[in-house]
C-alpha cells in the first residue's frame, strides 16, 4: 500500500509540475505576444505622427500653428481652410495635369517592363543573363547623375514644357519593375508555356494569354508603385515644366507658398498636402492585399 501511495503521489507531483510548466510557457507566450503588440502599436504611432500633425495643422487657425507647446487637437477647428485652398488655387487643373502624367507613365511602365521581363525569364538567348545583370546595374545610377544630360537631350528634342519628357521614358522600361516581374514570371511553371507552344501559340500569345493572367498581383504592384511615384514626383516636373498651366499637384503645392501671406501659409499648405496624399492612402488600403501578395511572391524563385 505504501508503494502504491508513493507512486500515486509521484504521479500527482509530475502532473502538477507539468501544469506549472505549461503555465509558465503560456505566460511567456502571452507576455511575448503582448510585448510584440505594444511595440508594434508604439512604432505605428511614431510613424503616424507626421501624418497626424499634418491633418491637425490643416484645420488650425494661425495662432494655433505657432503655439508652444504644440496643439495636437485644434480648438476651434477650421475646416474652411480646405475650401479656401480649392478656391484660391487651381487644384482641379493640377489634378487633371497629374492624371495626364500618371496614367500614361503607368501604362508605359507596365507594357515595357512586362515585355522585357518576359524575355529575360522565359526566352533563352545569347548573353541574356549578362544583359539582365547590366539592366539591374542601372539601378545604382541615381537620377541626379542623369538629370543634366537628360535635360539637354530633351531640350534639343523640344520636349521641355511638355509631358513628353516625363511620359515617353516610361515606355523604355524600368530596371526595378523588370526585376520584380522577371522574378514573378520565373515562379510560373515552364510546362504551361511549353503546352501553349505545342498548341501553336507564339511568344506574344503566351505572354498575353498565359503569363499575364497569372501575374496579376505582380502587375498590380508595378502599376501601384509607378502611379505613386508619378503622383508624388516633384523633381521631374520642376526640371521640365515652367508654365504654371502644366503644373501637377506636387509642383502646384510648392507654388502655393507665394500665394498666401507667410503667416497664413502653413494651414493651407497642410490642407493641400492632405488632399494630395489622401488618394494614395485610400488606394493603398484598397489594394494592400494584392500589393503584399505581389511583393511576397516576387522573391520566391531566382
Amino acid at each position: 500500500m505504501d508503494r502504491v501511495a508513493a507512486e500515486a503521489r509521484l504521479v500527482r507531483e509530475q502532473q502538477r509540475a507539468e501544469v506549472i510548466q505549461q503555465g509558465h510557457l503560456m505566460l511567456a507566450y502571452w507576455s511575448g505576444r503582448i510585448g510584440l503588440y505594444v511595440a508594434v502599436v508604439f512604432l505605428g504611432l511614431v510613424f503616424a505622427l507626421p501624418l497626424i500633425w499634418m491633418v491637425s495643422t490643416s484645420v488650425k487657425t494661425d495662432p494655433q500653428v505657432y503655439h508652444v507647446p504644440p496643439i495636437w487637437i485644434p480648438n476651434p477647428i477650421r475646416p474652411v481652410n480646405y475650401l479656401e485652398v480649392l478656391t484660391r488655387r487651381p487644384f482641379g487643373l493640377w489634378f487633371l495635369n497629374t492624371m495626364q502624367y500618371c496614367v500614361p507613365t503607368t501604362v508605359g511602365a507596365l507594357v515595357s517592363s512586362a515585355l522585357v521581363a518576359y524575355s529575360f525569364s522565359r526566352i533563352r538567348w545569347w548573353m541574356r543573363d549578362a544583359l539582365f545583370f547590366l539592366c539591374i546595374s542601372t539601378m545604382m545610377v541615381p537620377f541626379q547623375v542623369r538629370m543634366i544630360p537628360l535635360y539637354i537631350i530633351f531640350r534639343n528634342l523640344g520636349w521641355v514644357n511638355s509631358y513628353k519628357a516625363l511620359v515617353i521614358p516610361a515606355f523604355f522600361g524600368n530596371a526595378y519593375f523588370i526585376f520584380l516581374l522577371r522574378q514573378f514570371f520565373s515562379t510560373i511553371p515552364i510546362e504551361l508555356s511549353d503546352a501553349a507552344r505545342v498548341d501553336g501559340c507564339s511568344e506574344m500569345g503566351i505572354l498575353l494569354r498565359v503569363i499575364l493572367p497569372l501575374a496579376k498581383p505582380a502587375l498590380a504592384v508595378v502599376a501601384l508603385l509607378q502611379f505613386m511615384w508619378a503622383w508624388n514626383d516633384y523633381l521631374g516636373p520642376l526640371i521640365y515644366l515652367n508654365r504654371e498651366t502644366l503644373f501637377p499637384l506636387a509642383l502646384g503645392l510648392q507654388s502655393m507658398r507665394s500665394s498666401f501671406v507667410e503667416a497664413l501659409v502653413w494651414p493651407y499648405m497642410m490642407a493641400g498636402s492632405t488632399m494630395i496624399i489622401a488618394p494614395i492612402i485610400i488606394t493603398f488600403f484598397l489594394t494592400q492585399r494584392t500589393f503584399i501578395e505581389g511583393i511576397t511572391l516576387t522573391g520566391i524563385k531566382g
